[in-house]
Order: C-alpha cells, then sequence, then structure tokens
C-alpha cells in the first residue's frame, strides 16, 4: 500500500503576492492545499502600546500607519472615538463633518484601487496595474493639496480639520469624481469578460454567509457573502444617515462577486462625494471647544494669548473624564474600531484597534484549503490585507 506524502512549503514572508510581510505555512498534496497556516508580527510597532506615551493630539500620527493605504480613514476613527470619550460628538461642526466624509469617501477610492491594481497584478494582468495607479495619482495630489502629505496624510484633528480647504479643492474633487466612472468601465473593460480572469475568480475563495458571520468577517468580504451590513449606515456616523447611498451586496462569496462589488463600491463613493461637494456651506472647521482644540494658526502668529492657548494643549494636553468607549468605522477593508480607555490624564490609559485586515485573514486557511496553489494567491488578492494594521 502506497503512502500519501505531503509537502510543506513556506510562502512568504518575502513573497510578492502576500501583500506585505504575511508568512503562509502551507501542506501540499501534489498543488492542492491540505492546510495553511498564516503566521504575523514581521512588521509589529507597537502602535497600541506608543499611544501610552502620548497626549492624544500626539497619538493621532500612529494611526497613519496603520492600514497605509488608507491614512484618513484611520484618522478618522481615532478622532470620533477621542470626541465619544470627550463628549464633544455633538460640538463638530457641520462643514468639519460634511469635509471628513468627502475625504474619507475619496479614500475608500484610493485604498480600492491599490487594491484591484495589486490584485489584477497577481493573477497575471499588468495593464489595469498601471491605469489603477494613474487615477490614484490624482488622489495623492488631493492629499498633498490638502495636508501636505502624499501618503501618511494627516488632516483630520479632534475636534474638526487642521485646516480649512485650500482655493480650488472642490473643483479638482469635481473633476476627479467626474472622470472616473468611465475609468472603472475601463477596469471592466480588460477584466470583467476576460475568460483568463473569470476561470481565476469564479468559484475561487468562497465562503458561505454563516461562516462570514462566524469568523467575523467585516466589509466587501462580509457583504459578498450575502449579510448586507455597512456601519455607515446601520450604525452612522459623522451624518452618514444624511447621505443616499447603496450598499454593495453579492450572494455567491467567490473572489469575482468580491471584485464587482468594490468596483461597484467605488461608484457609490462617487456619489457620496459629489453630496458632499453639493452641501458644503460656509462655516468653522473646529468645535468651539478651547480646552480640546488648537487656536487657528492666524491667531497664533498674531495673538500672545492665542500663542500660550497652544502652547499649553501641545505641551500639557486635555484630560477627559475617566471612561471607556468603542468607536467602529466602515473602513475600506471593513469594520476599522477603536476603544479607548481613559484614567483621567493627559494619555489614553488604553487604546485598543479592533483592525479589519487582521480579522478578515483569519477566513484565510478556511477559504482556500481544498484549492489550488495558484488560488492561495487569487484570495489573498480578494480578502485585500495590508501588514501595517494586521501586525500594527
Amino acid at each position: 500500500m502506497a503512502i500519501k506524502e505531503t509537502m510543506t512549503v513556506n510562502m512568504g514572508p518575502q513573497h510578492p503576492s502576500t501583500h506585505g510581510v504575511l508568512q503562509l505555512i502551507l501542506e501540499l498534496d501534489g498543488e492542492t492545499v491540505v492546510k495553511a497556516v498564516p503566521h504575523v508580527g514581521f512588521l509589529h510597532r507597537g502602535v497600541e502600546k506608543l499611544t501610552e506615551y502620548r497626549s492624544y493630539h500626539k497619538a493621532l500620527p500612529l494611526t497613519d500607519r496603520l492600514d497605509y493605504l488608507a491614512p484618513m480613514s484611520n484618522n478618522l476613527g481615532y478622532v470620533l472615538a477621542v470626541e465619544k470619550l470627550l463628549g464633544i460628538t455633538d460640538a463638530i461642526p457641520q462643514r468639519a463633518k460634511v469635509i471628513r466624509v468627502m475625504m474619507a469617501e475619496v479614500t475608500r477610492i484610493k485604498s480600492h484601487l491599490v487594491w484591484l491594481a495589486t490584485h489584477a497584478l497577481d493573477i497575471g494582468a499588468m495593464t489595469v496595474f498601471l491605469y489603477c495607479f494613474r487615477e490614484r495619482e490624482m488622489i495623492m495630489d488631493l492629499y498633498e493639496k490638502i495636508s501636505g502629505a502624499r501618503m501618511t496624510s494627516n488632516y483630520f484633528r479632534v475636534g474638526g480639520l487642521s485646516l480649512d480647504l485650500p482655493a480650488g479643492f472642490e473643483q479638482d474633487v469635481k473633476a476627479f469624481i467626474d472622470s472616473m466612472p468611465g475609468h472603472i468601465e475601463t477596469y471592466e473593460g480588460l477584466l470583467s469578460g476576460n475568460a483568463i480572469w473569470k476561470r481565476r475568480t469564479i468559484g475561487v475563495g468562497h465562503i458561505s454567509a454563516a461562516d462570514a458571520i462566524d469568523i467575523g468577517l467585516t466589509g466587501p468580504a462580509l457583504r459578498c457573502s450575502g449579510v448586507d451590513w455597512d456601519l455607515r449606515r446601520d450604525n452612522p456616523y459623522s451624518g452618514y444617515e444624511e447621505y443616499d447611498f447603496k450598499v454593495i451586496t453579492r450572494e455567491k462569496g467567490d473572489t469575482y462577486d468580491r471584485y464587482t462589488a468594490r468596483l461597484d463600491e467605488m461608484r457609490e463613493s462617487c456619489k457620496i462625494i459629489q453630496q458632499c461637494l453639493d452641501r458644503l456651506e460656509d462655516g468653522p472647521i473646529l468645535a468651539d471647544v478651547p480646552w480640546v482644540c488648537l487656536p487657528p494658526k492666524k491667531d497664533v502668529l498674531n495673538s500672545i494669548e492665542a500663542l500660550i492657548h497652544q502652547f499649553k494643549i501641545v505641551t500639557e494636553g486635555f484630560k477627559p473624564e475617566p471612561g471607556e468607549i468603542y468607536q467602529g468605522i466602515e473602513a475600506p477593508k471593513g469594520e476599522l474600531g477603536y476603544y479607548m480607555i481613559s484614567d483621567g490624564s493627559a494619555n489614553p490609559y488604553r487604546m485598543k484597534v479592533r483592525p479589519p485586515s487582521f480579522v478578515n485573514l483569519q477566513a484565510l486557511p478556511q477559504m482556500i484549503e481544498g484549492a489550488l496553489l495558484a488560488d492561495v494567491i487569487a484570495t489573498i488578492g480578494t480578502l485585500d490585507i495590508v501588514l501595517g494594521e494586521i501586525d500594527r
């Protein structure tokens, strides 16, 4: 009687298709995956612990480096959490809330563009990669204009925004969202009907609704298994309940469904951004909470009182009442949550991040065991993970 043997191989952590320093221990029977064990932790930077040694304002830039493809989404979740801890959520000006929503949706498109570009490249479609990064460059220009940084931008603040929109910014955003639907049609023309693309994605990486819920999947990975859940609609924040948009769902729960759903999500983001532009009105961009918010820069440069005000907040910080809160948002990859505890000091006593990529990665073994080795690549891409927030 022949003895059936399997082979164990390491995929990563240097493999380009693991989307970061992810190591997979794969047990193979020929090209069939018998068992898969993800190993993480190669990128650990201790972000959660570092916040305990920084004031609430100074901890904000640490969040840019979580999902570094969606920095403004990370910032939004953090500032909303701190504002909830402070009890000043209702004090945020309307203009600041509209701009936050607008930039969060621009960030969603930016993240989805990198997902599609790298996912397509993993499977062998190089042209889409070049097109997606062409459109992403337009968003990077918007980031640079509004925050001064192209990648790890830092524009949102506890209480509102760091600065108002620069001159001509609204017109630049309008030009982008007017051109984007045509670009999405181009991506679809290259991929959706392509026989190779369909064979590599249809029926690959399937997960049922029950299993997705049990594992804790969120975002497109959950909605494409037929679960209609989106925090923007079901637990709204920043005024999302006032916007008209469709939550994109699919039923088959495979890689192809997750591909088409994210394309439609970009279309919906364009619609939300247009509504933001229509709602933008003149007004303050910071809450009238002097003990939390920094004074306007022009006042700091011209008034000794404002200079002292800024100096005290920057050096001493502010001290929320003791308590604990959780705030989740619908980030591009799923539910991004911040659990924060205050002990009454100027630094967070504890901050715990609930990163969507980390939780979604738990589904990978179930999605690829029994599939082919080539399907591992397609499935990693369709989960849209970023190791920056997995390892933290």
